[in-house]
């Protein structure tokens, strides 16, 4: 039976060391169930996958997900399969780890994709907008990283109507599902002001908006918080790149 969490801050990582330190700390927790631990420690992941963890906490981050063992995964953006390395690993050869990416996301996204679908069983790979995306039914968990924020575009083609995403979201899932939620922390009170320029959104948006579709907040980490980060320079600039302020949220449907 999957755990029930209360909506907690969860401590993390302090941000104080420089980049290329972090990136040869990350050690696994001991508390890592077997399934995560293989996922990180797997000779799958690439050395430049290896040196995001300590930015990342990928064992932390699917542990917060409630990733088990044979799990039906939905991953929204998998865009450089960072996460989808692990999912697929995590969820063993009796999960299935779907992909969902936006068509505009062909260009630099979508040939990786189809590969990386063609070399895991576990694994399929779907193209489509998100507000047309056919999702099955009683998944477990579906994860969107770094890309809530891209669901706002200049382009009305390439914009995603959240509300109805998740709606969708929420009738997949199966009761007691997990919505896993990490992006980059704008300025309080900014909403969707900031996407376009500095890809950043107002973390109150996302909660407001997720709960709106009958989502439960269960957790609110802080395990990827940096305090040092002011949320007014762009994510890509270099004084704060892989470092951003970033929401961690879970979202939980009603049993």
């Amino acid at each position: 039976m999957r755990l029930m969490i209360g909506i907690a801050a969860v401590s993390g990582l302090v941000f104080g060391a420089t980049l290329t330190m972090a990136q040869n700390s990350y050690v696994v927790p001991a508390d890592t169930p077997a399934n995560v631990k293989r996922a990180v420690e797997s000779d799958a992941r690439t050395d430049e996958q290896r040196a995001r963890d300590s930015l990342r906490k990928p064992a932390e981050i699917l542990m917060l997900a409630d990733i088990e063992e044979g799990d039906y995964v939905i991953e929204f953006a998998a865009i450089g399969h960072y996460y989808t390395t692990l999912l697929v690993d995590a969820v063993g050869t009796d999960g299935h780890v779907e992909m969902v990416d936006m068509p505009w996301t062909e260009r630099f996204g979508g040939e990786p994709a189809r590969a990386f679908a063609a070399g895991h069983d576990n694994a399929t790979f779907t193209q489509v907008h998100y507000n047309q995306v056919d999702l099955p039914d009683d998944v477990d968990v579906v994860t969107m990283v770094l890309f809530y924020h891209d669901l706002t575009r200049e382009s009305a083609e390439q914009s995603v109507d959240t509300a109805d995403m998740n709606a969708r979201v929420f009738t997949a899932l199966k009761p007691g599902g997990t919505y896993l939620i990490v992006d980059h922390k704008a300025e309080d009170g900014s909403g969707w002001r900031d996407v376009g320029t500095l890809h950043r959104i107002d973390a109150q948006t996302i909660i407001d908006e997720v709960t709106a579709a009958g989502f439960e907040f269960a957790v609110n980490s802080d395990m990827l918080a940096n305090p040092a980060d002011g949320r007014t320079l762009g994510m890509r600039d270099p004084s704060i790149r892989g470092s951003t302020d970033r929401a961690v949220f879970v979202f939980r449907k009603p049993m």
